[in-house]
């Protein structure tokens, strides 16, 4: 099956997986998504991810993060850039998620990377998607 956006898909299925409380979702696999959810684990969004191999091209399983209370500790993942419109942006202007508390994430000449760090490598890119 092939799929217009990978990176929405993946988003998807975190999102619908963190709605029913799964404690992993399985992605089919990328070096783009891969890095997406190395960004996720370093922010604190998820507990851990591995790749295992499958004869075709690797399966990405993702274990979800919750409080004690059983809420996930992602409240939203939105994508922003999307195949017929592209968002890109400089150095200076990153946006912001909810002032500072979320996370956004860009695709930059460097890889992926968190607004945060493209401001104190001064590179900007594309907006990957926005997570909080």
């Amino acid at each position: 099956m092939s799929l217009t956006d990978p990176i929405a898909d993946m988003l998807t299925r975190i999102r619908n997986a963190a709605n029913v409380r799964k404690k992993e979702v399985s992605i089919p696999s990328s070096r783009i998504k891969i890095e997406l959810a190395k960004v996720l684990k370093d922010e604190g969004y998820i507990r851990n991810y591995r790749v295992t191999g499958d004869k075709k091209q690797g399966i990405l399983n993702i274990a979800l993060k919750y409080t004690d209370e059983r809420q996930s500790v992602i409240t939203e993942l939105r994508r922003a850039s999307r195949p017929g419109c592209r968002i890109y942006c400089k150095a200076d202007s990153i946006p912001k998620v909810l002032g500072g508390l979320g996370v956004v994430i860009l695709s930059t000449s460097t890889g992926i990377a968190t607004g945060k760090k493209c401001e104190e490598l001064g590179v900007g890119g594309e907006v990957l998607c926005y997570i909080w």
